[in-house]
């Protein structure tokens, strides 16, 4: 019988995460929301000013909990080094610690709900989120909450795909909603450089984790479940333009 040597090993290793980083990138391209119906009306322009604040709202709601659910993650972080790296995801939102939280992603989508005409007190008051987008904000804390923290990094690896789908919207909104402030769109300009920054993080700590195809089908659940939860918020957004165009009708 032949010997496992360390090389041996680390080639295993390296092909277990190769693979598994193939099967995220597969699954993504399936089942992220950049395919969802009203993101590609979105895109394409289709979009009502009413649809569009609509989604401002509700997307406000996810937003305000991300913070929320890292500060989950990193209570349970093991080491001091991981718990500085991952802090700055809640400062990103928040704002810098020494700051007023101008400077948080936070601040830049109120700023985007102002541009399409909403009141910041009105996102920052909840009145008009539908309950579908609650179930699945509440779901998604929930998860970082009770999961394993390998199942809830994972969870944030639908970041790899953010990217992409924040370069596409900004050319989108510049090109079909000029109606739009063109400074509220600050948010989606930053999260590209964040989000690519941020799912290289999570990845890392997910090729160092998940040693075994049980741990490695974990990731993929649990990545298969954010999917869900994005899909699920603008179900419930898409849904309710239909009742309303159904209710005028």
């Amino acid at each position: 019988m032949s010997t496992v040597t360390s090389t041996d090993g680390a080639a295993g290793a390296a092909a277990g995460a190769a693979g598994l980083e193939r099967r995220l990138r597969a699954l993504g391209e399936e089942r992220y929301h950049h395919r969802h119906p009203f993101n590609l009306r979105m895109h394409e322009g289709e979009l009502s000013k009413e649809e569009l604040r609509r989604w401002v709202l509700n997307r406000f709601h996810y937003q305000r909990h991300i913070p929320v659910k890292d500060a989950l993650i990193l209570a349970r972080l093991g080491t001091s080094e991981l718990r500085r790296s991952w802090v700055r995801r809640v400062h990103d939102h928040d704002g810098s610690p020494d700051g007023d939280g101008t400077d948080g992603g936070i601040e830049r989508w109120l700023r985007l709900g102002e541009a399409v005409g909403l009141d910041r007190s009105l996102l920052l008051s909840g009145t008009g989120v539908l309950p579908g987008v609650r179930l699945a904000v509440d779901g998604y804390v929930n998860f970082c909450r009770n999961a394993t923290v390998l199942e809830a990094v994972a969870s944030s690896l639908t970041e790899l795909f953010a990217p992409d789908l924040m370069a596409t919207r900004i050319a989108a909104w510049e090109r079909h909603y000029p109606w739009v402030d063109r400074d509220g769109l600050r948010y989606f300009q930053v999260r590209v450089g964040q989000g690519r920054r941020d799912s290289q993080e999570a990845l890392r700590l997910v090729h160092e984790w998940a040693r075994t195809p049980e741990e490695r089908d974990l990731v993929l659940a649990a990545f298969t479940f954010k999917c869900d939860v994005l899909w699920s918020l603008l179900d419930a957004v898409d849904h309710a333009t239909g009742r309303e165009a159904s209710d005028v009708g």
